[in-house]
């Protein structure tokens, strides 16, 4: 049996996470880093994780790759910029809620869609393509047709295409822009896996129902919408559904809690399970992150919940 391949696209960043005595904690993380980096410790050998970017050719940007591979992700698609660096952002708390501040105007992987056929390379063999809204945001216009060109010839070999809106204003000129480049990557969407939070703010949706229902009219197969602690709405084929969120007990850290939701939730539909199972594996997956400071829970412990994670 061929093994499948799922590869995410997008930014990955220097991550600084307040810990205790007034001190911050240095890694790495990034919406569709953070889902891809999850998965690939869910999916262990029985299916291939692999990173699209651009990053530096400094130290913290080679130690991030290292890293990256010693994760078990497949980093043939990170390239290399010798005029830029990694972007940075540190979190600030209010308890457990995050707010954030970012440096990454001259980031590397604003640079990632620059040549359409180190992209295409990077993207071949897929069977499940990730990108985000911040993936969309980070690029110039032209970057960003030539990302939709690439996700289109994948498409049309077979790859399933996945959308989280991850709706960022600060990064988008205007609310209309980011209407725009939302409806034209819906187009080319499989599986969406909206916010409701920010949907409701983009597109004045009154309820969850109400954006399944417009990803729907755009085409989008699969709709999973994410609403914190409150329950997932989610159609896929012809079940529809709505899934109750157990309560976290001790949240820590909401940073990266909806990456991981994505990334239990893909790794399962990968191998097989179908919605409810995926909605439920991407809740426990989720809960844990929420339990840990910063994007990222522990390789130990998410790789001990692999075995939860199949086709039933």
């Amino acid at each position: 049996m061929t093994v499948k391949r799922f590869v995410a696209v997008g930014e990955a960043m220097l991550e600084l996470a307040p810990v205790e005595g007034g001190l911050y904690r240095m890694g790495y993380a990034g919406d569709t880093f953070n889902t891809i980096w999850h998965a690939a410790q869910l999916l262990g050998g029985r299916a291939r994780a692999g990173f699209v970017t651009r990053i530096g050719t400094d130290r913290l940007s080679s130690r991030f790759a290292a890293e990256a591979e010693a994760d078990g992700l497949d980093i043939t698609g990170i390239g290399r910029d010798p005029e830029r660096e990694m972007g940075l952002y540190l979190i600030e708390l209010d308890g457990a809620e995050r707010s954030f501040h970012y440096w990454r105007q001259m980031s590397a992987a604003r640079r990632l869609a620059d040549d359409p056929g180190a992209l295409e390379a990077a993207l071949a063999g897929a069977d499940l393509v990730h990108v985000s809204g911040i993936t969309l945001a980070i690029l110039t216009p032209e970057a960003r047709e030539r990302l939709f060109a690439a996700l289109d010839a994948r498409r049309g070999a077979g790859a399933r295409i996945v959308f989280d809106p991850n709706i960022r204003p600060r990064l988008w000129p205007s609310p209309q822009a980011t209407r725009n480049a939302v409806v034209r990557m819906l187009e080319r969407t499989d599986i969406a896996l909206p916010s409701f939070e920010d949907e409701t703010a983009l597109w004045d949706d009154a309820d969850p129902q109400a954006t399944i229902n417009r990803l729907r009219n755009h085409g989008v197969a699969e709709v999973v919408v994410k609403d914190g602690p409150r329950p997932v709405w989610f159609r896929a084929g012809g079940e529809t559904g709505v899934i109750d969120t157990p309560i976290v007990g001790s949240i820590s850290d909401t940073t990266g809690a909806g990456d991981a939701f994505n990334a239990g939730y893909l790794a399962s539909r990968l191998l097989g399970a179908p919605p409810p199972g995926a909605i439920k594996m991407g809740q426990v997956l989720a809960a844990v992150v929420l339990g840990t400071p910063g994007a990222r829970a522990s390789r130990d412990v998410v790789q001990g919940m692999a075995s939860k994670v199949g086709g039933s």
